[in-house]
């Protein structure tokens, strides 16, 4: 009976133990795992990510120190044509509006009755030169004094004198262009009676124009001739005229506290006119930028900032000082020339944050102005 009690309970625990390890194979089965033993190791938990962000490097460029002005254009020679004596008009020689060279005949004053007082003074010239001559050969046969023979010369120099002014008169009728220009709109017409002065018609030179500047008194000593100056005008915002510094006032002016600067600019096709208003864009001494793309900066307040990537690729924020803007960059101290700023995602970032950066692909180089 002990013997089949103990068989029995034999066959129950290997039953029981076979039990065990099917149903242990079958949960390993169905949730894929394999049993944890002792030997293995414990995992690591996940490595949080940083954030993503673009970075750009930070360059070092030469660039030309700029000021900006504004001014109006004026001509080299502009001129108003007054008549220089009285007369009737007779003809107009001109267009409104056209080119002229210099020495061109514009207005014809009516000069008949110059014509005749011509005439008649020379008659008296002629009158007083036989005259002169009488007295001379008088005089060397002793018939008449030296005083006499004086008298008879001046009468000569006193009618050659009036031949002069008629002549003259005769030559001031013609109104003629000082130099090569474009007129502009007439005031008179043909047999109005001008009075010595009355206005005729404007002249202008347009082949090259003059701009004054100021600029303030800080920069005189950067100031000099021939110095580029660049023209952006209302008139013509999609382009840049370029001129260059002629002149610089000695003086400064007290109450502005700046410096008067006279430019030349060209003007070949004609598309600048005189008065038109013009923003000045003045090259200076150049100067070492270290410069970052404007989307690198972070203002805050009064100042502003830049993150760069420091080791370990972290955020560290850093305050600059903002100089000369060019083409979507910027001039900034603070940082170095290959230094990695942040381009995007600032407004996620703050001192020390982790960075995964997702590209160093570089923005433009600034354009460089050479002087």
């Amino acid at each position: 009976m002990k013997k089949w009690v103990g068989g029995s309970l034999i066959v129950l625990s290997m039953g029981v133990a076979l039990l065990y390890w099917g149903a242990r194979e079958l949960v390993y089965e169905v949730i894929g795992h394999q049993p944890v033993t002792a030997s293995d190791k414990p995992a690591e938990p996940a490595k949080k990510a940083g954030v993503l962000v673009d970075v750009a490097l930070a360059k070092e460029q030469r660039l030309a120190q700029q000021v900006t002005a504004v001014g109006s254009l004026l001509a080299q020679n502009a001129t108003t044509i007054r008549a220089e004596s009285s007369g009737r008009i007779a003809q107009i020689l001109f267009e409104e509006g056209k080119a002229v060279t210099a020495g061109a005949l514009l207005l014809q004053l009516d000069t008949d009755l110059l014509k005749a007082e011509l005439q008649q003074a020379q008659a008296q010239l002629n009158l007083a030169n036989s005259r002169a001559h009488r007295a001379q050969q008088l005089r060397q046969q002793g018939f008449i004094s030296r005083q006499a023979q004086d008298e008879s010369s001046s009468e000569r120099a006193v009618a050659q004198a009036q031949v002069n002014i008629i002549k003259t008169k005769i030559d001031k009728s013609e109104i003629r262009a000082p130099f090569d220009g474009v007129l502009g709109l007439r005031h008179v017409s043909v047999g109005d009676y001008v009075s010595q002065g009355a206005e005729i018609v404007s002249l202008a030179s347009l082949d090259k124009l003059q701009v004054d500047f100021r600029v303030p008194e800080r920069y005189l000593n950067q100031l000099q001739v021939g110095s580029p100056i660049h023209l952006q005008l209302d008139s013509q915002p999609d382009q840049t005229f370029q001129g260059q510094v002629n002149a610089i006032s000695p003086v400064v002016d007290e109450q502005g506290r700046a410096v008067l600067l006279r430019a030349h600019v060209p003007n070949p096709e004609g598309q600048l006119r005189p008065g038109l208003f013009a923003r000045v864009v003045l090259d200076l001494a150049q100067l070492d930028a270290v410069m970052v793309p404007e989307t690198a900066l972070a203002p805050a307040g009064q100042s502003q900032y830049v993150y760069r990537v420091a080791e370990g690729d972290v955020a560290q924020r850093v305050e600059v000082q903002v100089g000369i803007r060019r083409d979507g960059w910027v001039q900034v101290s603070g940082v170095q020339a290959g230094d990695q700023v942040l381009t995007t995602g600032l407004q996620k970032i703050k001192e020390g944050t982790a960075l995964q950066i997702r590209s160093d692909t570089q923005s433009p180089t600034p354009t460089a102005q050479e002087g």
